[in-house]
């Protein structure tokens, strides 16, 4: 039974790692950026949910849409500002870039707001589910059902709209996807604004499951989503959600059964392993690259 519990607590957990590992896949498999600054999105996100649940008193739907929209606004002004004027130099000169911006949004919510955790507002009230000796919370089943529900979004968008087809088209040939009228910028900031967006529901979400928000909340959180876009295969959106769910799940069993000290080093051992194993990553497919 306590493999049980600390396998719905990983499913849990491993739904926020998704969705963050989700704005990580989409950027990656358009861009070939990895954009370290998109923990601190889902950090901003947190807190512009917690004032909008705090200072206007607004329930959970208004607080999630003022979240996703500041966190895609942010996005959006990242990309424009930080990445799009350095999109054709080289790669490592993308990665400081980006390490740069995430330390400059850290530091500037621990000078405007405060470097101290903040309680979060109980937005969704805790009910406890008991089946036999398994104890499952209503918010554990809001967690998991709304990254499913996002996910399945997700791929609509990508795979039936407009705008989908034309991520594809971008992330496949740049150059080709232009010749066809296919607007980069446009595209490429789509990507920047809903893959934000979604960061700021994990935000949310943390903060009404934990109640404690902070301004580095967003370092280690984002790194685990990045190993599990890793583990996926980063670039394929189910990838992503599978590699999230099975990061929770290791994280818990590793709390429950060995030690809590642990959890984290076991994290960076799986983006080791499947490294030196799989590359590419659970759904991934091996590439060819001409030299």
């Amino acid at each position: 039974m306590v493999f049980l519990q600390q396998t719905i607590n990983g499913i849990a957990l491993g739904s926020v790692y998704a969705l963050i590992a989700l704005g990580y896949t989409m950027v990656y498999g358009i861009v070939q950026l990895i954009n370290f600054a998109h923990g601190d999105i889902y950090m901003v996100g947190a807190y512009a949910a917690f004032f909008a649940a705090g200072a206007l008193k607004l329930p959970f739907l208004p607080v999630l849409l003022i979240a996703m929209a500041t966190s895609a606004i942010l996005g959006l002004t990242i990309e424009k500002l930080a990445y799009r004027p350095i999109r054709t130099a080289p790669k490592v000169t993308n990665l400081i870039t980006a390490i740069g911006v995430s330390l400059l949004i850290e530091n500037l919510v621990r000078i405007f707001i405060g470097p101290n955790p903040r309680s979060f507002p109980e937005l969704i009230k805790v009910q406890i589910i008991n089946i036999g000796s398994l104890q499952i919370n209503n918010l554990q089943i809001v967690v998991f059902s709304v990254s499913v529900i996002l996910m399945l979004i997700l791929q609509f968008i990508v795979h039936k709209t407009k705008v989908g087809k034309a991520m594809r088209a971008v992330s496949q040939d740049k150059d080709a996807a232009k010749l066809m009228g296919i607007n980069i910028d446009r595209t490429i900031s789509y990507t920047f604004a809903i893959g934000s967006s979604l960061a700021a529901v994990a935000g949310v979400l943390v903060g009404i499951v934990y109640q404690r928000i902070d301004p580095l909340m967003g370092v280690m959180s984002g790194l685990k989503a990045f190993i599990a876009a890793v583990l996926g295969g980063i670039g394929i959106i189910p990838g992503a959600m599978a590699g999230g769910f099975l990061m929770g799940i290791a994280e818990t069993l590793t709390k429950g059964y060995i030690s809590t000290q642990l959890s984290d080093a076991i994290a960076f051992a799986i983006l080791i392993i499947i490294l030196l194993v799989k590359p590419s990553g659970l759904m991934g497919k091996k590439t060819s690259e001409k030299v």
